[in-house]
């Protein structure tokens, strides 16, 4: 007899918790006609699932209906070659029944497999086509769920939720089919007892689900007293204000909780299957004994047989019944994540080349920044009516207190972000107008947040320009001065930079990224705070590599380094967003401005560090505010 269900208790749980009852969607035509969308293109196979599905329920309860003839004709009859026969034939229905279940399952998981991969491909893409607003304010956890956990759910829904209720919809069919066809009575007997098996079978479960729950709550009640007062430096605190006791009397009334429901829930699992036993014989009790009454009072063509295959079909649908009926918890979850999903797939893509995007005829690193605003949230402005230009072949170096906006103003010219007002062109056109890829392609970015791919330094400078030779990546390496470093590794270029390079030092992972960004061959140079945050030789080593280039392309610095802002044609000094000093640096130092006051508390300090620095001390133990 299959069994009826019975997966009302244990973690994970067949019924829903109050926060998924809250969050349930609204199922709607559109939403359900959505979903159908992504089978559409996979209808042939679908077809094919539900013929099997047909097939595989009408031979999965055949050996319930020859079980009754095998009694009636074979051992009653005691007719050894039908009892044979019908054995085998019994047997061989069955194995039918399974290798079709096999097909069945190949197909439903071959749809459910490339449906996902569409998902997957379709969620990749749309989401690299976000802008870096979209990373900054949505948490990176969630966005990887959706990726990965939602999707997987899809495979799941198709696998187990719809192929669940075509599944059992199917086997209760026929089986209620063949019941009225071998006896109306016995039949409407087992299909009113049903229900009268069910309902207690799943109040038993959502009691043990209560439970269950409530254990969760209070394990975690005790794991979070014990990671609290267990660290070193909650085991300090309690020690300091000699709160042992308190912790202990805390903690020991938990535990005695934690055992109470422990008791309860397993006692609620014994009276469970106490229950499930019971009401499980209820219906082929009942059945034997109407379908004795029949046979032996009214009905004289009823045979032990039929009674039998009654029993067992009766017995077949317990299961279906009971996971249509759970079938609204998955179902639910489901939509709720297809729902999550969607919501992803409906978020406008804020930054993408226009339709009729503009390629510019050359690329010089021209940069012209017009009355430009910006801001997250229109009560607080980043940026306030920004204007300057930088002409090709020329440098501007970019200063201000920490917050100001100066890596913001570095971030509206390749489009990381648009602008809110005015306009940035690049080459003398908006940028929002030229095509996304080919001004990406000549802008250049080194920032101090250095990033690297788990893989080789070699896969890492591809990265940049996978058509580089092996000549290419050594020049680019010799210009920023990491080459000597690579060539005495036993492994060279090849050698495994770790995850997010972990296995490099700050100022190798910088020169390393400053060679990736030549390898690039940019028109637009960016250094955005490249040595902050490294001791003073990897800054030595990094500044002797930027030098040369600034003076040899379209350069912006944002720097701390009092020589490479004097490196610069112009020095653009920015306070709450805007700029608000600009000009050499002699003259702005006369002004008595901001940049007097940077320069007396930072950029003085700096260029004495360096001095020092000549004079044999390496000033790397240094902690005054220098950096930003």
């Amino acid at each position: 007899m299959a069994g009826p269900g019975g997966h009302g208790g244990g973690r994970g749980g067949r019924y829903l918790t109050e926060e998924e009852k809250a969050a349930a969607p609204k199922v709607t035509k559109e939403l359900i006609l959505r979903i159908f969308s992504y089978l559409k293109p996979y209808w042939k196979q679908m077809l094919l699932v539900l013929a099997a599905i047909l097939v595989s329920s009408i031979f999965t309860l055949a050996p319930s209906v020859l079980t009754g003839r095998i009694i009636d004709e074979g051992l009653i009859a005691r007719d050894m070659e039908a009892l044979i026969r019908l054995i085998l034939l019994s047997l061989a229905v069955t194995f039918a029944a399974n290798l079709i279940g096999v097909l069945e399952s190949y197909f439903n998981t071959w749809i459910a497999q490339h449906i996902t991969f569409d998902m997957r491909n379709k969620m990749y893409r749309h989401l690299q086509k976000m802008s870096q607003r979209f990373f900054t304010t949505n948490n990176q956890g969630d966005i990887i769920t959706r990726m990965t956990s939602d999707i997987d759910g899809v495979q799941r829904t198709i696998t187990n939720t719809m192929t669940s209720i075509l599944s059992n919809v199917i086997t209760l069919t026929v089986a209620v089919v063949v019941m009225y066809r071998e006896n109306w009575i016995l039949a409407t007997v087992g299909v009113l007892i049903i229900p009268l098996f069910v309902i207690p079978t799943r109040r038993a479960g959502k009691t043990r689900w209560d439970l269950t729950r409530e254990s969760q709550e209070c394990n975690d009640e005790i794991n979070g007293i014990l990671n609290e007062t267990m660290s070193v430096s909650g085991q300090q605190l309690v020690k300091l204000f000699g709160k042992e006791q308190a912790e202990y009397e805390k903690y020991e009334s938990a535990n005695k909780k934690m055992i109470g429901l422990n008791i309860r829930e397993s006692m609620a699992g014994r009276w469970f299957m106490v229950a499930i036993s019971t009401f499980a014989s209820i219906g082929p009790m009942l059945l034997y004994l109407v379908g004795g009454i029949l046979m032996m009072k009214y009905d004289s063509t009823l045979t032990v047989g039929d009674i039998t295959v009654l029993v067992a079909l009766l017995g077949k649908m317990y299961g279906p019944v009971n996971q249509l009926l759970n079938i609204q918890v998955d179902w639910i979850r489901s939509m709720a994540m297809f729902t999550r999903i969607f919501d992803y797939y409906d978020m406008p893509v804020e930054i993408e080349s226009p339709p009729d995007a503009v390629i510019p005829k050359e690329a010089t690193g021209r940069v012209d920044f017009e009355h430009v605003e910006f801001y997250y949230e229109p009560e607080r402005k980043i940026l306030k009516d920004v204007n300057f230009s930088l002409e090709s072949g020329h440098s501007v170096a970019i200063v201000g207190p920490s917050g100001s906006g100066k890596s913001t103003m570095i971030n509206l010219i390749p489009r990381m972000y648009d602008v809110t007002g005015g306009c940035v062109k690049f080459e003398g056109v908006d940028v929002r107008k030229i095509d996304l890829e080919w001004l990406r392609r000549n802008i250049g970015i080194v920032s101090q947040e250095t990033y690297l791919f788990n893989g080789t330094i070699r896969e890492n400078l591809l990265y940049a320009n996978p058509d580089a030779t092996e000549d290419d990546l050594i020049e680019a390496c010799r210009k920023a001065n990491i080459y000597d470093f690579i060539e005495k590794q036993e492994l060279g270029l090849d050698t495994m930079v770790g995850n997010r390079g972990l296995k490099l030092s700050g100022g190798e992972k910088q020169r390393i990224s400053i060679a990736r960004v030549l390898l690039k061959d940019p028109a637009l140079l960016v250094f955005d705070e490249a040595t902050s945050a490294l001791d003073s030789i990897s800054e030595n080593k990094i500044q002797e590599a930027i030098d040369p280039l600034i003076a040899s392309r379209t350069s912006i610095l944002i720097a701390h380094r009092l020589s490479t802002i004097l490196a610069a044609d112009e020095i653009l000094v920015v306070k709450d967003g805007e700029i608000v000093e600009r000009g050499e640096h002699e003259v702005l130092v006369e002004k008595g401005g901001v940049y007097t006051e940077l320069y007396e508390t930072q950029f003085k300090k700096a260029l004495e560090v360096e001095g020092n620095r000549e004079k044999g001390w390496d000033g790397t133990v240094w902690d005054d505010g220098l950096y930003e």
